[in-house]
């Protein structure tokens, strides 16, 4: 663990920010204008500290496919986090890091067999399943695993994951004849929605049935609760989120002694570290529209942005060309907007990032930055039409500013 990474205390304000990329474009060798990430480790402080004082009872396992940068990663673990993972790439990259395996959840419900020898090899421990056909793998190839049973919140509107009501009795009982130690349950009621009380309690009264269901048939007395991830950063999450967890876990498991809580969030953590400087590289006028071409787009960072607009910030940024004018607005802020279109750079019609969205007008040049854009951003990026996120270096803030990764 390297010092800088514990010294990163606290965040960048906006014009820090702003600064800091200006400083890259000025002096990062970004002639040919690609876009880049900043991260700023000292974002993670105040998050990790905002969890832990409104939800004190619950463990936070990181969920790593939210955003797997390795800086992010490391910081992540030198403040105490847990971590989710679902394959043995993601295992392999936590554990790289000096992470104990025991600080691990494998939480794929359905897992490749080569992936379950590794984690038993390694000494990855507590797995989720929903099937018997996934208890008949993990018996054959890590039978001292503990397991946690995924069950469907009620109000989860994918089907792919948990197993429903008729099925729990049925998966416990077989877990008993493979004598496999099921040790709690898992649920997750969906990111998108977000946590509420509602679908919070429905999903945690199925819990607390499943631990009864467990003693009824003579298991050992369950002693673990994984309520999933849906968590979102912001003043939602003390007077609505954490607030819901509490009053829920009051109502079905109150002064449960030995109970282990955990959750599995990643946009709570990993949205805001993160900001991404696009490149303004083409422009049309129609009518009244305004449209632009960045370098980035839908078929790369900000895939997500088809499902999730909710507070999204972007700043423009002038083209540094020596003007006094830019130096003393390098934001244009203040200056009249357009209703505007952003296109990604791809041949893909849906390739449009934003529509109808209010922007100031701006030049071939000119930078477009998104600010809070570190969840399911590059991770679920292609390098379609040649346009490479996997390329997209990342700047961290708090170390020296010559690095990237």
């Amino acid at each position: 663990m390297s010092e800088a990474m514990v010294e990163a205390s606290s965040p960048l304000s906006k014009d820090e920010l702003i600064a800091f990329i200006e400083s890259i474009i000025l002096n990062e060798n970004q002639q040919e204008m690609d876009p880049f990430y900043v991260l700023d480790l000292g974002a993670l402080n105040p998050l990790f500290q905002t969890w832990t004082q409104n939800l004190p009872m619950v463990q936070p396992f990181y969920v790593v496919k939210c955003n797997p940068n390795p800086d992010f990663l490391k910081q992540m673990a030198a403040l105490g986090a847990g971590f989710d993972c679902a394959s043995r790439a993601e295992i392999e990259s936590i554990l790289s890091l000096g992470v104990s395996p025991d600080r691990i959840i494998f939480a794929s419900t359905c897992k490749p067999e080569a992936h379950i020898k590794y984690a038993a090899k390694v000494g990855v421990n507590l797995a989720t399943f929903d099937s018997i056909y996934e208890l008949e793998k993990i018996k054959k190839l890590h039978p001292k695993c503990s397991l946690l049973i995924r069950i469907k919140s009620p109000q989860a509107t994918s089907t792919k994951f948990g197993a429903h009501p008729d099925e729990i009795m049925p998966l416990l009982q077989a877990s008993q004849a493979a004598n496999l130690q099921v040790v709690g349950v898992s649920f997750h009621i969906g990111s998108r929605a977000g946590i509420n009380l509602n679908a919070l309690e429905d999903a945690m009264a199925s819990a607390k049935t499943t631990f009864e269901t467990a003693i009824q048939l003579g298991m050992p007395e369950m002693n673990v609760l994984n309520i999933g991830g849906g968590f979102k950063s912001g003043p939602n999450f003390t007077d609505e989120a954490a607030l819901a967890v509490k009053v829920a876990l009051q109502k079905y498991f109150p002064n449960q002694v030995g109970l282990t809580i955990m959750a599995e969030p990643g946009r709570f953590f990993a949205k805001e570290p993160f900001t991404l400087a696009t490149n303004v590289i083409g422009k049309r006028v129609r009518g009244e529209i305004k449209e632009y071409w960045i370098n980035d787009g839908i078929a790369g960072s900000m895939k997500f942005l088809q499902y999730d607009l909710d507070n999204l910030i972007c700043t423009h940024l002038l083209a540094n060309n020596g003007s006094s004018n830019n130096e003393k607005n390098p934001t244009s802020k203040g200056l009249k907007t357009y209703d505007s279109t952003v296109f990604g750079p791809t041949c893909d019609a849906a390739d449009t990032v934003l529509e109808g969205f209010q922007l100031p007008d701006m030049q071939v040049g000119d930078w477009l930055v998104f600010h809070n854009l570190g969840a399911y951003s590059s991770c679920l990026g292609s390098d379609f039409n040649g346009f490479k996120t996997s390329a997209i270096p990342t700047f961290l803030a708090h170390l020296d500013n010559k690095n990237s990764s």
